[in-house]
């Protein structure tokens, strides 16, 4: 049953992280407006702002697929599990900080941190639960690549 539950947790992360795949695709203009949606003031078009916007949300969507892994495969990569839920809690640590220092209003900020602190903190907890349902023996299929 925790396994289940670590596996919805890792699921959930992974769609965190890859809803940035529209950024991959979308034009600049839609960009722009989803990004004003959020809160951002009105940004002229920048090839570079571009660029960045490709890099981080191609970043952000191939976390996902790694949580997407971890979370069909939790048994074999057991080991990765609770640094995928550190790296989590210290985004979140991150975010908050500098959300805080910038004066951000509540969405999407309070969001964005409580994505990554709870899930985090969840996939830590709950990490045990691939170690506990290791195979006893290291021949068998559940651990072979």
């Amino acid at each position: 049953m925790k396994l289940r539950l670590l596996r919805s947790v890792l699921g959930s992360a992974r769609l965190v992280w890859m809803v940035s795949i529209f950024g991959v695709f979308m034009n600049w203009a839609v960009a722009e407006q989803a990004l004003e949606g959020l809160g951002a003031q009105p940004i002229g078009y920048d090839r570079m702002l571009d660029y960045w916007l490709r890099m981080a949300a191609g970043a952000f969507t191939l976390i996902g697929c790694w949580f997407l892994a971890l979370a069909i495969w939790p048994i074999k990569f057991r080991v990765a599990i609770p640094w995928f839920g550190i790296f989590m809690l210290l985004e979140g640590v991150i975010l908050f900080a500098h959300g805080l220092r910038l004066g951000l209003p509540p969405l999407p900020f309070y969001a964005d941190c409580a994505a990554c602190l709870l899930l985090g903190g969840a996939i830590i907890g709950l990490s045990k639960q691939a170690r506990a349902n290791e195979p006893t023996n290291p021949k068998s299929p559940a651990t072979a690549s």
